[in-house]
């Protein structure tokens, strides 16, 4: 059985008729760039989450940049960021003039450890990104807690966390603004890149929209970048959104059945939802420490898997300059010689799920195996 990563056909062709008439309605207008599409999901999806406002943009990394160009970063400004990310987190805060921190993370859950931005915080700090990773929130009470007290704005990146929640409020809703990702890939996905912003400041949300749009049309009020989202990809996710529930709970039926078939797996670490928080699973990631050897093994067998991410930021070559070791983050140094992404995607089968644990058992029981031994038939079923 060929297993692939994550299947988007599949949901393409779950709801084909409402994309495509969607797509030809953008044509029929030739409203490509904005128009009534754009300006009804920002409508929807403020609305899903309760939040007063949503500012569409090019993509989610964009939508980064434009909320620390709003808050006022400048040159000297500190932000706080989580070490173990996508590459956008920190990278957009060096575009905007700041200076990164990284933070360690929480081992068993990825997300940001509170304790290490408390012992990062220096008279130049001035906010926090939180990422709700691999779609679980980050302890979203511990750092409000800690913004407040030494006067931060927080960003959550929610670009994995779609209608993810934190005791029972929805991520993007605690801090100054919240970013969005609408990649193909993501849980709510478009079919190119998209972005998006939320917030419940009005000042702030009339200066991103006026920042991604050239800083106005024709009596330009300041010097802006072009950041639109086009009416295809919006017509896609006005599309998508009303099944975005439905789907959530599929991946949750997923990650359920992969959390009870690897349970008694020896050298699997299934992921660890906090009792607070409701995961969302954008990515179901599984720790082991013969990574390599088993995702070789699953390819062999025609499974699909990958690393999210095999480098903990500070030790990429973009960021020698800062002279990290692996001692000053030890949570996401080990982390990510561990962390293997197993195929996740609502429209997964119980067949599926079943033949991705059978090969996991099969591939380690071959590793631990030794030359000569035989490996029973009984002790590979799930």
């Amino acid at each position: 059985m060929k297993i692939p990563f994550v299947d988007l056909h599949a949901q393409y062709l779950s709801i084909k008729e409402e994309i495509d008439e969607a797509i030809a309605e953008v044509i029929a207008q030739s409203a490509y760039i904005r128009g009534p599409q754009v300006e009804a999901f920002e409508r929807a999806w403020a609305q899903t989450l309760g939040a007063k406002h949503c500012v569409s943009c090019a993509n989610g990394t964009d939508a980064i940049y434009i909320t620390l160009r709003a808050l006022g970063l400048k040159a000297g400004d500190e932000v706080i960021t989580p070490a173990h990310t996508w590459i956008s987190t920190s990278e957009t805060v060096t575009q905007a003039g700041g200076t990164v921190v990284f933070c360690d993370t929480d081992e068993a859950t990825f997300t940001i450890d509170p304790a290490d931005i408390e012992r990062k915080i220096t008279s130049a700090t001035v906010g926090i990104i939180p990422v709700h990773l691999y779609g679980q929130a980050a302890d979203m009470d511990a750092i409000m807690a800690i913004a407040r007290k030494h006067k931060l704005w927080v960003i959550e990146d929610c670009a994995q966390a779609h209608l993810a929640t934190y005791k029972g409020q929805l991520v993007g809703t605690f801090g100054n603004a919240a970013t969005f990702s609408f990649y193909p890939g993501k849980n709510l996905g478009a079919y190119g890149d998209a972005g998006g912003i939320v917030t419940n400041d009005d000042q702030l949300a009339d200066w991103m929209a006026t920042f991604a749009r050239h800083g106005g049309k024709n009596n330009h009020v300041l010097e802006g970048i072009n950041s639109r989202m086009d009416g295809l990809q919006a017509a896609v996710l006005n599309a998508k959104l009303p099944h975005l529930s439905a789907w959530t709970a599929g991946r949750r039926r997923v990650a359920e059945r992969y959390d009870e078939l690897l349970q008694d797996v020896e050298d699997v670490t299934t992921p660890k939802v906090a009792h607070d928080r409701k995961h969302v699973y954008h990515l179901y990631v599984i720790r082991t420490d013969g990574r390599e050897s088993l995702k070789s093994r699953l390819a062999a067998a025609d499974i699909s898997t990958a690393v999210h991410y095999p480098k903990a930021l500070p030790f990429c070559p973009a960021y020698d300059y800062v002279g990290h070791t692996s001692r000053d983050f030890p949570a996401a140094y080990r982390n990510q010689n561990r962390i293997l992404s197993l195929p996740m995607y609502a429209e997964m089968s119980d067949e599926a799920i079943e033949e991705v644990v059978f090969q996991i058992r099969t591939a380690l029981l071959l590793e631990s195996t030794t030359h000569g031994s035989e490996i029973s038939e009984n002790t590979l079923v799930t």
